[in-house]
């Protein structure tokens, strides 16, 4: 036997055991096993052995949450407060996670914790949302970790403290949590009631831009690009922005296109700037937009054209970019004269 015939074989024996094994969890749950329904509900919510099914889904974990099932329970309040498989609905999701927190199930107490917080289904209470974190916490769920962290940085319902967030993040990050990895990069990098610590910030940025997270690549691709606390590096920031970038970031797009507008780290290159500003500008990155504007105004890597070049110093101004102003300014003057 081949080993492409192996592989086929082992597939195929696969997708009987998943066939035999959604027979079995339907003939129980259609009897009225909690446990089995529950089960069947987990693979239409997958899409493992049936075709994903969210209504289905919901329909299932009803059943078993009718009979007490707290991991039940928990998945109703997440896809009610997701609009998946019934309207999206923060007062039902906000109803089914307090039955399975009741329970001591973590990662619903975690999510009443984020409702309080955010005054989702309820209004915004952080002495819940503290004891709900905390709740969820003592049993080392690290997104609870993460939110103690975040009430502790963002003055909520307790002091600002960044001694104590970094504690909350630290504990978060030893599970691999990856935004709390970012927030530690930001507290280490801005020094705010703590030592300075760049080689920590770059180690705790570098960890959660491994996990694909776009902001923390900006960040490093910054320090690089103004030698903060590091050594001037173009070739590796526009490497970094090039990550957050493909991961579509608009402010990645627009760092991109910026080097390679400028030959910072790459050739100069106007036509591929163009690219990327053209993508950040999309998703309305007022820097990109006054980027382009610039690019007509100026014919880079375009013929130059005025009426374009207005067009995006208009929209970058409406976004919020100041610079665009004066370019807009004088080529608003400027065609007013012929």
């Amino acid at each position: 036997m081949t080993r492409l015939e192996e592989l086929l074989k082992q597939q195929i024996e696969i997708a009987s055991a998943i066939a035999i094994g959604v027979k079995k969890s339907e003939d129980a749950a259609n009897k009225g096993d909690a446990e089995a329904q529950f089960e069947l509900a987990g693979l239409n919510f997958k899409g493992e052995g049936v075709k994903q099914n969210f209504v289905e889904a919901f329909k299932l974990f009803k059943l078993a949450a009718d009979k007490g099932h707290t991991q039940a329970e928990f998945f109703l309040g997440y896809l009610s407060s997701k609009g998946q498989g019934t309207a999206q609905n923060d007062k039902e999701a906000l109803r089914y996670f307090q039955l399975a927190a009741d329970k001591e199930h973590s990662h619903a107490q975690y999510m009443l914790g984020v409702m309080f917080d955010a005054g989702k289904g309820v209004k915004a209470d952080f002495k819940q949302a503290m004891r709900w974190y905390q709740l969820a916490a003592d049993k080392d769920n690290a997104d609870a970790m993460y939110g103690l962290g975040g009430m502790h940085e963002n003055h909520h319902g307790v002091e600002q403290d960044d001694r104590e967030a970094l504690r909350w993040y630290k504990l978060a990050a030893k599970q691999q949590h990856t935004e709390a990895n970012y927030r530690l990069g930001v507290i280490y990098s801005s020094g705010n009631n703590i030592k300075k610590d760049a080689t920590e910030a770059m180690r705790c940025y570098g960890l959660a831009s491994d996990k694909g997270h776009t902001h923390a690549q900006l960040c490093i691709g910054g320090m690089y690009l103004s030698g903060e606390d590091v050594q001037i590096s173009h070739e590796l920031a526009v490497r970094y922005f090039t990550m957050a970038a493909t991961n579509g970031n608009a402010e990645g797009q627009y760092k991109v296109g910026f080097m390679l507008q400028n030959g910072l780290g790459r050739d100069r290159d106007y036509a591929q700037a163009l690219h990327w500003f053209t993508l950040a500008a999309e998703q309305d990155n007022a820097h990109a937009q006054s980027a382009m504007g610039f690019m007509y105004s100026h014919g880079q890597g375009v013929n130059e054209d005025e009426s374009k070049a207005l067009m995006y110093f208009r929209k970058a101004l409406k976004n919020g970019d100041e610079t665009a102003l004066k370019n807009r300014d004088m080529l608003e003057a400027k065609l007013e004269k012929r």
